[in-house]
């Protein structure tokens, strides 16, 4: 039985940053970067255990696609997958907020 996967608030913001910020450069890999990003975090519906696990953060889980990190819980008893953040690894990672 598969799991379902949602995305916080916070999580929906930092893809639209994503795709807002690409969107300059190039509207059409925007669009493709941005359902690339969308389709891997959904991906954790059949395998939500794939990602490694944080050290620093029990229950908190990561998963890359090219730059960015997806970060993200599972709630076993409720088969439910929340993506807290999508993060490009790029940045300077003491300014990431966690959970």
């Amino acid at each position: 039985m598969d799991y379902r996967v949602g995305l916080t608030e916070t999580a929906r913001d930092d893809l639209g940053a994503v795709v807002r910020f690409l969107a300059a450069q190039s509207p059409e890999a925007a669009a493709r970067i941005g359902h690339e990003i969308l389709d891997t975090a959904l991906a954790l519906s059949l395998l939500p255990y794939r990602g490694a696990p944080l050290r620093r953060r029990p229950g908190l889980r990561k998963l890359s696609h090219r730059h960015w990190l997806i970060f993200y819980q599972v709630n076993e008893s409720a088969r439910w997958v929340e993506v807290v953040r999508i993060w490009d690894g790029r940045q300077h990672p003491a300014t990431l907020q966690l959970p």
